[in-house]
């Protein structure tokens, strides 16, 4: 079964937006381990707009004391302070994803053509502390190969433009699925385990669970959005059933 990992970053915006400590993210983080979800992810930037430092270590302390069993996984560009942290917590996987002055969220994944030597080096520091590395990069083939060089353990696919194309229609939808399926393949014949996740949701996911090779999705804000009317463990449930034919197929 292709693993679900919750991103908390969308209920640390909503805390962060009035102040205080509500809602508590620790207790959707109890909340969606309940539900059975195997992993939790968490994106502290910079400027602390939603999750933070303290909030990445007692996810950390909490898992770790309770919940051993569950992933963690912790993105971010590898800035000195961000990889302080991730040194500190020992999370399951650090993800390594580009930052762009200025951005609302993620927009595009790595590129190969530019200066590498941050990501090098942090990949070269992370794996012998047991953390799991992956890179945040395009479905083509030059970024993957990249990923590859820099000794990554998995790369995890930026799939905004697949949740584009699938709500353009079907056959759209298809042209942008074999473009990751070829992506894929070529991930796994160079040993590269595979993510992948942006903009991934109930709807679109009916199509790329059929990814091959496919082992974790990272999901928030469509998540956590369906949650406020819904509430976490449903929707944690619904995320999980709608994973579960990839085991089948």
């Amino acid at each position: 079964m292709i693993s679900l990992s919750v991103n908390v970053n969308k209920v640390a915006t909503v805390r962060n937006s009035r102040g205080g400590a509500v809602p508590d993210v620790l207790a959707a983080v109890r909340a969606i381990v309940a539900a059975g979800a195997p992993g939790i992810t968490v994106h502290p930037r910079s400027d602390e707009r939603h999750i933070t430092r303290a909030d990445t270590r007692e996810i950390a302390a909490l898992l770790k004391a309770a919940h051993p069993h569950v992933e963690y996984n912790i993105e971010g560009d590898p800035r000195p302070d961000w990889m302080e942290l991730v040194r500190e917590t020992r999370p399951t996987q650090a993800t390594l994803v580009p930052v762009r002055p200025g951005e609302v969220t993620s927009e595009a994944g790595f590129d190969p053509e530019g200066d590498s030597s941050q990501v090098r080096a942090a990949v070269e520091q992370l794996k012998p502390l047991g953390i799991r590395v992956s890179l945040f990069v395009d479905p083509e083939p030059a970024p993957i190969h990249w990923a590859k060089q820099m000794g990554a353990d998995r790369v995890e696919l930026y799939t905004e433009p697949f949740a584009r194309a699938f709500a353009g229609g079907a056959l759209a939808a298809r042209e942008s699925f074999e473009r990751y399926a070829r992506a894929a393949e070529l991930a796994h014949e160079l040993g590269l385990g595979l993510n992948a996740g942006h903009d991934l949701d109930l709807d679109n996911l009916t199509l790329f669970r059929q990814l091959p090779h496919l082992d974790e999705v990272s999901i928030g804000h469509a998540l956590i959005s369906r949650a406020l009317f819904v509430g976490l463990t449903h929707v944690v449930h619904e995320y999980l059933a709608v994973l579960k034919p990839a085991a089948a197929g």
